[in-house]
């Protein structure tokens, strides 16, 4: 789920940063470019640790400003089948619930939830019920990965809670 990546960004940089405080802009632009993003080869860049190498500037005659490329290393996430994840619930409804886990959203049908798990339309916030689990918005529930799909952009995944030692995590 977490790797140290080596990945390497173009920064584009206008003149009017040019200066003393060069190096500073082009870290500073590096975090706010790469950060929080999603690239469909390495999944999510959750952070940038350490910037290996920051490029020469390459003058662009059309516009004036520089191109540099930046090598760094970053924690970045990607979740993989069978893998066993945490995460929180954000909505239920009778399809199923919604949980994240960090930036990525986990989607578990009602079909892939225990067999004695019903849904209680009537209960406040709507929930999964059963003899002894409760699951609705808010709850810490552990899941395993059955499907994921990657964009450009984004990656959206497919939970199960049906298999033993998954489902709503106690804090006893």
């Amino acid at each position: 789920m977490f790797f140290l990546r080596q990945l390497s960004h173009t920064i584009l940089l206008h003149p009017s940063y040019f200066g003393a405080q060069l190096e500073e802009f082009l870290r500073t632009k590096l975090y706010e470019d790469v950060e929080g993003t999603c690239s469909s080869k390495y999944g999510y860049i959750i952070s940038v640790v350490t910037i290996t190498d920051i490029g020469e500037g390459k003058i662009l005659p059309s516009t004036g400003q520089a191109s540099f490329k930046c090598t760094y290393t970053a924690i970045v996430m990607k979740p993989f089948k069978g893998e066993v994840i945490d995460g929180k619930v954000s909505s239920v409804n009778k399809m199923g619930f919604f949980a994240m886990v960090g930036p990525l959203q986990v989607f578990v049908s009602s079909h892939l939830v225990h067999s004695d798990m019903k849904f209680d339309p009537h209960a406040s916030p709507p929930c999964y019920r059963s003899a002894d689990e409760v699951i609705q918005k808010d709850t810490k529930v552990r899941m395993q990965v059955v499907g994921c799909r990657i964009e450009a952009t984004d990656i959206f995944a497919i939970g199960t809670i049906k298999k033993d030692f998954l489902g709503q995590i106690r804090e006893d």
